[in-house]
């Protein structure tokens, strides 16, 4: 089990049960047992593969970073369910949306990135096709920016975006850097739909830049419930907000 984590990097309960041709029961104990041993990750409803020697260099942010494990996995589940087979799927940068695509990966979808991880793990573990934008990289979270890589994104059209977030007002959705905000504002206008990851941690902060308003082809998905403000300005700008409820550790499966 430890090897074909290895090699697929992320892979559901289910995926491990069928694999394995055992229960669910065993596969938890199984990775348990790994997890113990310091090779792979819990999460909600999978596991990673975490041995330190085999991650890539520069991205160990995604392996290091446990804030809001539980609830971007949660979220990412909820995200996931809304893609099917055919679709095209923008995702940017960041470990929100790193969470999304490990669980895409048995989906046969094109997907569009200018994150450096998330082209990797399709690379290497998926047979979806995928496209990624030119641009300037930017090394903290492995993204590519710039002209270039919003020249890419103005001539392409996709279903769905899926984007990260450094916070959520009533005036809509925040991040941190300018960079970021342009190339997310390329992403809105070339989907049909845009969904934004957001975690309970980020309700009610503002970041420097508005990435984007509330509107009919935005919605939200997020854990716990933000502030009244908040949800009526949604509302009474379409948007949609879906509440993902976090997993306890004695409910995580």
């Amino acid at each position: 089990m430890a090897e074909f984590l290895r090699e697929r990097k992320y892979a559901d309960l289910g995926t491990l049960a069928r694999r394995f041709e055992t229960s669910l029961s065993t596969v938890r104990r199984s990775l348990n047992e790994l997890e113990s041993q310091g090779m792979v990750r819990r999460h909600h409803g999978g596991a990673s593969y975490v041995a330190a020697d085999d991650e890539p260099a520069g991205y160990d942010f995604i392996v290091q970073d446990d804030r809001q494990s539980a609830a971007k996995y949660a979220i990412a589940e909820q995200i996931v369910s809304r893609i099917h087979p055919g679709m095209t799927v923008m995702l940017d940068g960041g470990t929100s949306t790193y969470a999304v695509a490990r669980q895409l990966v048995g989906k046969r979808i094109i997907v569009i990135t200018n994150s450096l991880p998330i082209a990797a793990l399709f690379n290497e573990v998926s047979s979806s096709e995928t496209i990624v934008t030119g641009g300037t990289v930017y090394n903290r979270l492995g993204v590519l920016y710039g002209p270039a890589c919003e020249s890419t994104l103005a001539e392409m059209h996709a279903d769905l975006a899926i984007l990260g977030t450094g916070g959520l007002t009533e005036e809509g959705i925040w991040n941190t850097n300018a960079m970021l905000v342009a190339y997310q504002k390329r992403m809105i206008r070339a989907a049909d739909q845009t969904v934004f990851a957001v975690d309970h941690t980020k309700f009610g902060k503002r970041a420097l830049y508005l990435a984007s308003g509330f509107g009919p082809a935005v919605s939200i998905v997020g854990t716990g419930e933000p502030d009244a403000r908040i949800l009526r300005a949604m509302r009474a700008a379409g948007s949609n907000y879906e509440r993902v409820p976090i997993p306890s550790a004695k409910e995580e499966p």
